[in-house]
């Protein structure tokens, strides 16, 4: 080993030490805040969270699954095809997302979650009407308009909620059917990722990036939230528009405006993946083919889903203004941003695990030495670290204070990819799945 990769190792040690003492931190501060003033309005802080020890059904299968990776991924990411191994890391996710969704049960995992009382499913009987009650959503968003909605409604653009109302339309009734779409689709994500990475960067870097775009602790959130599906999305987006800007086809860039567009009305937050879409613009900018008709169809396939919801009757700015002030009414105003700005971060550290941080750390590194990095290390970088600006984007703005460990899904499935930037993968995928395993284990969690 050389004096550099000595050196290497030992900051990637360092980094997750530091990180793991913010955790450690959000965790005694938060506990001294909640039992004192009451203010966090969570019971495991920084996670919304009960300590609550416990096996379940899919203990078995997740701790196999996590080995089978640690001991298998690395190889076969290297020797499969590459739709083969799109295949299989989309089928890896979706064995990790299951097992540790059913280590909770099927009720209390799965089918439970989208219809607790501030879900999706609790609404379906008023969209019996759809473009009625589209024109007049923006009536019940603030707390005190008569039948406001739940919490999460009143929260997302409409589209949201239209997506579990047409599953209940087309006959995939409850709980069981949401949780279902919400574990399958989600769990597209880190294919997702895997196109974009190769597109853009490199085909060996994704394929090292491939074990732990499964294996990540996000899988616990992911299975089963909405915020699993709306990480998919909006990670196909990126996708395709990393396929449009790289030569494929330009066709490509209609389908990712068309994603974007029911990206935004997802969740008003994931409109700073706009920022995300500049960066592969960046990245593509001496590769891409025909430039002005990839931002002619982009922006056209992006006005889509917006025209179609105005035209129905629903306002997104007069929705997002109206949110702001439910976020007040309600604990979003009471909680404290002194402590969210900064636990937040821990929350993310969570859910992308060490290798994450030890990956970043080193993407950070590339960055900083942009003159004498390889290009496709030094575009995965980039990439990177413009999701981690998204993410602080949207921690500065004050409206993700608590719960980020599953609102920022869409932005935690890009961040593992920096993995491919590890040595001796196998050490990190087991401290990703021994960490993942403990949080499912030993917390219940609320979404």
């Amino acid at each position: 080993m050389t004096r550099a990769s000595l050196r290497g190792r030992y900051a990637d040690l360092a980094a997750v030490l530091a990180a793991a003492l913010l955790v450690l931190a959000a965790v005694l501060v938060g506990r001294h805040i909640q039992d004192t003033y009451r203010t966090l309005f969570v019971h495991w802080p920084p996670l919304f969270a009960d300590w609550d020890p416990h096996v379940g059904p899919g203990t078995p299968a997740a701790v196999l699954v996590g080995a089978a990776v640690v001991a298998y991924g690395p190889n076969l990411a290297v020797r499969l095809p590459w739709r083969g191994l799109l295949a299989a890391a989309w089928g890896g996710s979706l064995a990790w997302t299951w097992s540790l969704a059913l280590v909770d049960g099927w009720q209390r995992g799965v089918a439970g979650r989208l219809t607790s009382p501030n879900e999706y499913l609790t609404v379906i009987g008023r969209f019996h009407d759809i473009p009625a009650t589209l024109r007049d959503f923006t009536h019940h968003i603030v707390s005190g308009t008569p039948a406001p909605w739940p919490a999460h409604i009143a929260g997302h653009p409409p589209a949201a909620t239209l997506t579990f109302v047409l599953l209940d339309r087309a006959g995939l009734h409850g709980g069981g059917w949401a949780g279902a779409w919400c574990v399958t689709v989600g769990s597209t994500a880190g294919a997702a990722v895997l196109v974009a990475v190769r597109a853009l960067a490199a085909e060996r870097l994704a394929r090292r990036a491939a074990p732990f775009l499964v294996l990540v602790p996000a899988a616990v959130w992911v299975g089963a939230s909405a915020d699993g599906y709306f990480a998919a999305v909006a990670a196909w987006t990126v996708a395709l528009l990393a396929l449009a800007v790289t030569g494929r086809s330009v066709a490509w860039a209609a389908a990712a405006g068309l994603l974007y567009g029911l990206t935004c009305y997802l969740s008003y937050g994931l409109t700073l993946f706009a920022l995300i879409g500049a960066a592969v613009l960046v990245i593509g900018r001496r590769r891409v083919r025909a430039r002005p008709l990839v931002l002619v169809l982009l922006v056209a396939g992006a006005a889509v889903v917006p025209l179609v919801f105005t035209f129905a009757g629903f306002d997104w700015w007069q929705g997002y203004r109206l949110l702001v002030t439910r976020y007040y009414q309600g604990v979003g105003g009471t909680r404290p941003y002194g402590y969210w700005v900064w636990a937040n971060l821990a929350c993310t550290v969570i859910i992308t695990g060490p290798a994450t941080v030890a990956g970043l750390r080193r993407a950070g590194a590339v960055l900083v030495h942009r003159r004498t990095a390889p290009g496709p290390e030094l575009r995965l970088a980039f990439l990177v670290c413009v999701t981690l600006l998204a993410l602080l984007i949207a921690d500065l703005s004050g409206m993700s204070k608590a719960e980020t460990e599953r609102i920022w899904l869409p932005f935690a499935v890009w961040l593992p990819a920096a993995g491919a930037f590890l040595p001796r993968r196998r050490i990190w995928l087991v401290a990703q799945a021994v960490l993942a395993l403990l949080l499912n284990h030993l917390l219940f969690t609320g979404w």
